[in-house]
């Protein structure tokens, strides 16, 4: 098995011995005539700030960059030894990169290695062992899409069993897929008949996010998961429900709205990927962005006060925009309900059907 305890060039991280470690997430977006050596500057900047190590990072740019941005991080960090997720979700102006999202952990962190190459790691906050997994495509990208979906599914289960967890350990996943659009429908099926096996530990299926993508190895797909696994009495991972929408199997998807993760006092809200569905699942103001982009918000904060969040809570999001024109209709919704500061990376990525125009994923931190 091959787990190894991750230092990362930064400040020495000390075993997690007492409840005071904690998992942070940083976001940063590209400033004005910023370079990416500056943008990475700013990102280690602030996890070397709060004495973390890297957990996974998600990096929404041109794949063309892919190499230079990585190349920078390890200048920035001295290595580049934890998960990376590369979405092509290219900044809706003019910038290579939208923006870089990390998970990083202020106590110790083991890695995951899997075909000679890091894609997970493993942390044990408190009360509850968790393992993030990510960047993973398969390399046979000459095979069927369906056929690299399952090759994709086969390396989650792989990385996850070298670390103890089971499938059935997933609480959240995200799938960038390759001209989504084109084969959707293919790839429900795969993922509905992996999981129909599985027994989750929460008795739910993981949220999710699913959108269009491509990535630095031209696979159809590139495959992120959060898996948990409670040690304390008081330690969970539940399904949140959507109080303005029917759960998503009920139109043939198989995740769940969201899921909250609580630990030591402290609760992490994970929604899917949201858009402007109404609650029999028919997508709602086709062709009107700015109605879809109400509609979401709307659904997204019926989620967050379901669970006793607020906007004030989020810690890190992502706007997806099939048009990047359309990005200052969102920006104009942020302005109109002061909320400008929120922690969100807006990129351009297809969403899974052709008349949704808008998505959005979220996390809320909250406690101690």
């Amino acid at each position: 098995m091959s787990l190894l305890v991750a230092t990362s060039g930064l400040a020495p991280v000390q075993p997690d011995v007492t409840p005071a470690a904690r998992l942070i997430s940083v976001t940063v977006q590209p400033r004005a005539e910023e370079d990416l050596a500056e943008l990475c500057d700013r990102l280690a900047e602030q996890v070397q700030a709060a004495g973390a190590t890297p957990v996974h990072l998600q990096v929404f740019g041109r794949c063309r960059v892919s190499g230079a941005v990585q190349q920078k991080l390890r200048n920035m960090f001295g290595r580049l030894d934890w998960p990376v997720t590369w979405v092509e979700g290219a900044a809706c102006g003019s910038q290579a990169v939208a923006g870089l999202q990390m998970h990083a952990y202020t106590g110790a962190v083991e890695r995951i290695e899997l075909g000679g190459r890091v894609v997970g790691s493993v942390f044990t906050d408190g009360g509850a062992r968790q393992c993030v997994v990510g960047g993973l495509m398969p390399a046979e990208t000459t095979l069927s899409r369906r056929a690299q979906t399952r090759r994709a599914l086969e390396q989650l289960q792989a990385a996850l069993g070298k670390a103890g967890f089971a499938l059935g350990d997933v609480v959240r996943t995200w799938f960038y897929l390759e001209d989504i659009l084109s084969w959707y429908d293919d790839f429900n099926p795969v993922r509905t008949q992996l999981y129909s096996g599985v027994k989750f530990r929460t008795g739910s299926l993981p949220a999710s996010t699913g959108v269009g993508a491509k990535n630095p190895g031209g696979a159809a797909l590139a495959v992120a998961a959060w898996a948990f696994q409670p040690l304390a009495p008081d330690a969970y991972a539940e399904e949140v429900a959507s109080p303005l929408q029917c759960p998503a199997p009920a139109y043939g998807s198989s995740f769940s709205r969201a899921m909250e993760i609580s630990t030591n006092g402290r609760r992490r809200l994970s929604i899917s990927g949201t858009a402007s569905i109404a609650p029999g699942g028919k997508t709602m103001w086709v062709g009107d962005v700015r109605r879809q982009v109400a509609l979401t918000m709307e659904v997204v904060e019926a989620i967050l006060r379901s669970r006793r969040f607020g906007w004030g809570d989020l810690s890190r999001a992502t706007a997806y925009f099939r048009r990047p024109a359309d990005a200052p209709v969102f920006g104009e919704w942020l302005a109109a309900h002061g909320l400008t500061d929120l922690p969100v990376v807006p990129a351009h990525c297809d969403v899974c059907r052709d008349d949704l125009l808008f998505e959005l994923e979220a996390e809320a931190l909250a406690g101690s």
